[in-house]
């Protein structure tokens, strides 16, 4: 796991779905954030949509978007 100013990106080729899954058929977000080194905040957060391909690429702009931030912060 790589933590970057608290947001663990676990990225692996193995699992092109990690942080994904699907609740009757709409595809939902899902990481654990770490605001201090003794608290940890789970995020859950809907894709609002029905497509694999849309939700990969959905999670990895979030991804992309919650890195710039926190290492501008």
């Amino acid at each position: 796991m790589d933590k970057i100013y608290g947001l663990p990106l676990r990225l692996t080729r193995d699992n092109p779905n990690h942080h994904l899954w699907n609740n009757n058929g709409v595809w939902w977000l899902h990481y654990t954030v770490y605001p201090t080194a003794v608290t940890s905040e789970r995020v859950r957060k809907s894709l609002r949509t029905r497509s694999l391909e849309i939700a990969r690429a959905r999670r990895d702009r979030l991804f992309r978007n919650l890195r710039k931030n926190m290492q501008a912060a």
